[in-house]
């Protein structure tokens, strides 16, 4: 009874540890997300819910897994569960401000001594823009596409493209159509919460810092054009040049013919060792050399001495504290005779 009890009671504790999800998101307005829950294999079976509140036992469920959904809260909240790759996900369409919350993903285990597994997290619906990359390169010629996301405030704003640092060069959509397009450039807006920007025939003056706005609303955009590789292939010796041609084979288009140019790598540098040797045998060097090696050995004979005259200076202060104490009579009968030094004034 007892360990059946303690049993039930470890189950709640990793309520945390046995469903993850993603921490705390900032989502545009009018935009979706789509939310993760990782859980362990042992809850695969188990009913999967999504619901909001701040405590998860009094937070209100939006989507289950074993619930139908009418077709107007399926296109709000959308759950699918994959029992496989042992994840279930939740999509959240069309967010507003209201959506601004905690929420919860969990995993219905019931009982009395079971609780429910979950993770929160906050998600916070912002107004502004973003762009899905910030950094974008192209080949000299080709083209390159910038797509930029707006929240829905923004919606009905007109849509620009410029140069940093030149408002003269920004680009304006159309009121009504929200597009715009010329030989270089085409603006496409979707009226949906995003709009694109196509460079048209790169050039190298196209690199540079950029930014896409709606209303007063920028990001900033970096463009890297880098130069056309070129197709010619040339073997170039001392003696010999070739040239290589490559043809693709007889099919119904045109037979096209490239040409690829093979520089070949410099040859290396042979460093000139003479100076360092003629500064390895010069006398000057010999002479350092002899003076450091005499320097050493007068060190190594001054410290060996000072060590002797230290030792020989301690034995002499030990035998000296022995004979300064006062023994008793029977210790005079096996004294020893002891030796003056006359030059040190020392006892030996």
């Amino acid at each position: 009874m007892h360990l059946s009890f303690i049993l039930a009671l470890l189950s709640c504790l990793p309520v945390s540890l046995c469903i993850t999800t993603v921490g705390d998101l900032a989502v545009l307005g009018g935009r979706s997300v789509t939310i993760p829950c990782h859980y362990e294999p042992q809850y695969a079976g188990y009913v999967k819910y999504w619901c909001r509140g701040r405590m998860r036992e009094i937070c209100t469920s939006l989507a289950r897994t074993d619930t139908p959904r009418s077709s107007a809260s399926e296109e709000q909240v959308a759950i699918f569960d994959d029992p496989v790759q042992l994840v279930f996900t939740v999509t959240m369409r069309e967010l507003k401000d209201d959506d601004s919350g905690w929420y919860w993903c969990g995993v219905e285990v019931g009982g009395i001594w079971s609780a429910d597994v979950a993770a929160s997290l906050h998600v916070d619906v912002v107004h502004g823009m973003s762009v899905v990359n910030s950094r974008l390169s192209g080949e000299e010629g080709t083209s390159v596409t910038v797509e930029c996301q707006y929240s829905d405030k923004y919606r009905d704003s007109e849509k620009k493209w410029c140069r940093s640092g030149d408002w003269s060069s920004c680009l304006v959509t159309d009121a009504e159509s929200g597009i715009y397009e010329d030989k270089l450039v085409v603006i496409s807006d979707d009226k949906k919460g995003s709009f694109s920007v196509t460079l048209k025939n790169l050039q190298k003056r196209d690199s540079g810092w950029y930014w896409c706005a709606a209303a007063q609303q920028q990001m900033s955009v970096h463009i890297m054009v880098t130069p056309r590789v070129t197709t010619t292939w040339r073997a170039m010796g001392s003696s010999s040049t070739a040239a290589v041609s490559v043809k693709t084979s007889p099919t119904s288009q045109p037979q096209s013919t490239s040409q690829y140019t093979y520089v070949p790598p410099p040859k290396p540098i042979a460093k000139d060792w003479d100076y360092q040797r003629h500064f390895m045998e010069s006398p000057l060097m010999v002479c350092a050399v002899i003076v450091i090696l005499v320097a050493l050995v007068m060190l190594s004979y001054k410290l060996w001495n000072h060590y002797r005259k230290t030792q020989r200076q301690r034995r002499a202060m030990e035998i000296k504290a022995r004979l300064s104490e006062h023994p008793g009579d029977g210790d005079w009968q096996n004294a020893s005779v002891v030796f003056l030094n006359s030059g040190s004034h020392q006892v030996f």
